[in-house]
């Protein structure tokens, strides 16, 4: 063997070496691309669940705005319906302090045979007044 033969010997294993680097190279090339293109459609798939989310999140925040609307009006209508009751307490008071109306009581009780002291007791007079209240309506 000469040492033109041991060069050729040389340069045919640094090629198929070389040659071996190419296929390796151009292998993990491939399997880069292809993880690329897999993190490629994950990607577009977060994009597109990330666009559903904020979608989503508008709708929700839309129906809470909504419902805080609708709690305040009930609340408005809540507040003017409490201020009616407590008109409508305050007139019925006003009537059941009236004379007319316990005279009424009175006398019906009494109609009904209630004790003079019982109907007193349930109108907050006194006893004196019950009394003179049922000999003024009993001649």
């Amino acid at each position: 063997m000469n040492g033109y033969s041991t060069l050729v010997i040389f340069l045919t294993v640094c090629e198929l070496a070389l040659l071996l680097l190419v296929v390796l190279f151009f292998s993990r090339l491939r399997r880069s691309e292809e993880l690329l293109a897999k993190l490629q459609k994950n990607q577009d798939s977060l994009l597109k669940k990330l666009d559903f989310n904020a979608k989503l999140e508008q709708e929700l925040i839309g129906s809470f705005q909504r419902r805080q609307a609708e709690l305040a009006e009930l609340d408005q209508k809540l507040e003017q319906r409490r201020d009616e009751l407590e008109k409508l307490v305050k007139k019925a008071k006003e009537y059941s302090r009236s004379p007319d109306f316990l005279r009424q009581i009175i006398l019906n009780g009494t109609r009904r045979g209630q004790s003079p002291q019982a109907l007193a007791k349930a109108t907050g007079l006194s006893l004196d007044e019950v009394e003179l209240i049922l000999a003024q309506n009993n001649p």
